[in-house]
């Protein structure tokens, strides 16, 4: 395995897909290194919009998350612009010629089920609503022309969630995950570490 951050990085910032820029989606398990490792491959880029789609509670209301987004916060350089939202189509549009980096998919898809209070819902009536918005997002990646990665979790590898609610997060993700490889020029899969171009 090897780490492709540096082949990745050759083209200028700014330049247009097919100028040593490309769309990769980066996945892996928790803890793999799959953001540090998404985060490198832009290392070359002057401007990178970070869209930060999940949940944002209070520090409060869940210190460990907010621990979590803090120290990605942390870890950015000042020169990346945060955007926090889960409209990923008009966030990729609003970049414009910057590079963008998503991270990740998996809290997309929490916060699109929690917007629509729909855990419990049917789950041909959360699918609908998840591939309506992942059109969304497929549409606005076509329409780039910049650096775009995207980070993602696979989620299907261990255990089988006791709950519903886990055993519907795992399908609608590896699923998204299968339609979003679709359109990127790589993925990568991270494991402790290491880097697996497929």
């Amino acid at each position: 395995m090897s780490d492709p951050a540096a082949s990745a990085a050759a083209g200028p910032p700014g330049a247009p897909r097919g100028a040593g820029d490309s769309m990769v989606l980066v996945t892996g398990g928790v803890r793999s290194g799959k953001s540090g490792h998404a985060e490198r491959l832009l290392a070359g880029c002057d401007r990178v919009v970070y869209v930060a789609p999940g949940p944002t509670p209070e520090a409060e209301q869940d210190p460990d998350w907010h621990a979590r987004v803090e120290a990605h916060r942390v870890r950015r350089p000042p020169t990346w612009r945060t955007v926090e939202t889960a409209d990923l189509g008009a966030a990729l549009d609003g970049a414009g010629d910057d590079a963008v980096l998503v991270d990740c998919l998996g809290t997309w898809l929490t916060a699109v089920i929690d917007e629509a209070q729909a855990w419990e819902a049917p789950e041909e009536t959360v699918g609908a609503l998840v591939a309506e918005r992942l059109d969304g997002l497929l549409a606005a990646l076509s329409r780039r022309q910049a650096r775009t990665v995207l980070v993602t979790n696979e989620v299907g590898w261990g255990v089988v969630p006791a709950h519903r609610s886990g055993r519907l997060f795992r399908d609608l993700l590896g699923r998204s995950n299968q339609r979003v490889a679709e359109v990127c020029d790589e993925v990568h899969l991270v494991v402790a570490g290491r880097v697996l171009v497929l």
